[in-house]
């Protein structure tokens, strides 16, 4: 299996350190409010490549932080914590809001049919971690305290920047513009291990340390759970690329200065959904949600099929035109499976075999997953019985996670129970509902009915200039999109 390493930018062949075993982590939600759909593509191709390492033999732990406290406005060390924001909107406490939007966050990776991690840690749960840890850098001399805070000394590293070459004049140094310098940085890069009260004084969460009450910084805090549930040897670290700097680059930063060898060899970073107008961001106001794709009419598993019909580190253009026609596409594939009989013949091991290692070429080259789409279909085309292709698309949607036999099982009862009390039955080839157009195939049917075919034919050409094709069938019709 070859994957692209962000830290060397380039294809790599997967290794592990122990082999036959991934140690994965992956960067939580940081539950303020509700995640956007451009968060989701991210934990959606992050589940995808966790599927896949299990189909092709591993055995994967994979670990998540919950980040609740100690995230800035600013992805590095200026403005107000997020948590506290999100607080301060709905008039409620830190950790209800954490509760909250935690619960809400697992219920839309429900809906996506993205698997929990084998372990979810919230970031307060593990603050005696972070101080053991800091204490050790400030020991050793990695780390600082300066206007009671601590701080990590990139000045010691022989390499900062791992995932981009940047000059050091080339950073602001809040990496954003117009964020005030923090006087107490020895180096513009610097960045805060443990704040004390000396930062905010209405912080809501803060604890003891030997430095003062205060509260971790983002950064430690994936360090910290990482290196509790993954061990010392990380083999797969993955996230969004707006995560790569800082974040990233300060976790390498601290992790292998405490560690004193190399932490984790391969990088994987998912590429930003935008919409028409840019990159999709919270900060913006209204953004999109899994609710809010249903309550358009949306089903959430069409909007991963978008998903998976792009490269992971190709940015994705979010458009309501993108996901019709992706959900249109979505819907023609369930009715084409849900038309094949798995009680059809008994499974051609010989046919699955050469299937399966056409989809694992596709998913081995760098999690291929438009090409792995691609497959699905040349399994319908395939010379094979029934049984055949259901068990094998049976087989590759335990990676891609679509749900396919089992909407097309849904499908498959519905058509069958499709005749109504008069005996006309119509059925969607594309599985799509829609009632305005099936109200105008049965009028077109009670037309011909009452023999007024300049009616029918009306009714017709109505529907054909609405891009839809009817096929008379014994007991009733049948349509689809042109």
């Amino acid at each position: 299996m070859y994957l692209y390493n962000s830290a060397t930018h380039k294809k790599e062949e997967f290794k592990t350190h122990t082999p036959g075993h991934v140690e994965m982590y992956t960067c939580g939600p940081t539950v303020y409010h509700f995640a956007h759909i451009g968060n989701l593509r991210s934990y959606i191709m992050e589940d995808v490549l966790e599927k896949y390492l299990r189909y092709a033999g591993y055995d994967v732990n994979r670990v998540m932080n919950i980040t609740d406290v100690g995230h800035l406005t600013s992805d590095a060390d200026e403005g107000e914590d997020k948590m506290l924001k999100g607080a301060k909107r709905e008039h409620k406490t830190v950790m209800e809001i954490a509760r909250f939007y935690t619960d809400a966050f697992f219920e839309d990776c429900r809906k996506l049919n993205i698997k929990r991690p084998d372990v979810v840690e919230p970031a307060t749960n593990l603050i005696e971690d972070y101080i053991r840890i800091i204490t050790k850098l400030l020991d050793t001399g990695y780390a600082y305290l300066a206007g009671g805070n601590v701080y990590f000394d990139t000045s010691k590293l022989q390499r900062y920047y791992i995932f981009n070459d940047h000059n050091e004049e080339d950073l602001a140094v809040g990496v954003r513009e117009g964020v005030e310098e923090d006087t107490n940085k020895r180096n513009r890069n610097d960045f805060v291990l443990w704040f004390t009260k000396s930062k905010f004084e209405d912080q809501a969460l803060k604890w003891d340390s030997p430095w003062g009450v205060g509260y971790p910084g983002w950064h430690i805090e994936c360090s910290g759970i990482s290196m509790k549930y993954n061990g010392e040897y990380l083999d797969l670290h993955c996230g969004g690329v707006d995560n790569a700097f800082p974040h990233h680059t300060n976790e390498i930063a601290q992790s292998e200065s405490y560690l004193g060898h190399s932490w984790c060899p391969h990088w994987c970073h998912v590429a930003h959904l935008n919409t028409e107008g840019g990159k999709m961001s919270k900060s913006k106001g209204e953004f999109l949600t899994v609710s809010l794709l249903e309550e358009k009419g949306y089903d959430p598993l069409a909007y991963r099929f978008f998903c998976l019909q792009s490269h992971y580190r190709k940015g994705l253009v979010f458009s309501w035109e993108n996901l019709d026609n992706a959900t249109v596409a979505f819907n023609k594939l369930l009715s084409k499976i849900a038309a094949l009989d798995p009680r059809d013949g008994a499974v051609d091991e010989a046919v699955f075999a050469e299937l399966k290692e056409k989809f694992m070429k596709a998913m081995d080259n760098d999690l291929n997953t438009s090409m792995a789409v691609t497959v699905l279909y040349d399994v319908l085309k395939a010379k094979a019985n029934g049984a055949t292709k259901c068990a094998v698309l049976e087989s590759f949607d335990t990676v891609l996670g679509l749900k396919l036999p089992e909407k097309a099982a849904e499908l498959r009862k519905k058509q069958a129970a499709a005749p109504a009390a008069d005996g006309f039955a119509i059925i969607s080839e594309c599985g799509e509902e829609n009632a305005d157009i099936e109200a105008l195939i049965r009028a077109r049917a009670d037309a011909k009915k009452a023999k007024n075919f300049a009616e029918a034919d009306r009714i017709r050409d109505e529907l054909k200039a609405r891009g839809i094709e009817v096929t008379d069938v014994p007991g009733g019709a049948k349509w689809k999109r042109i």
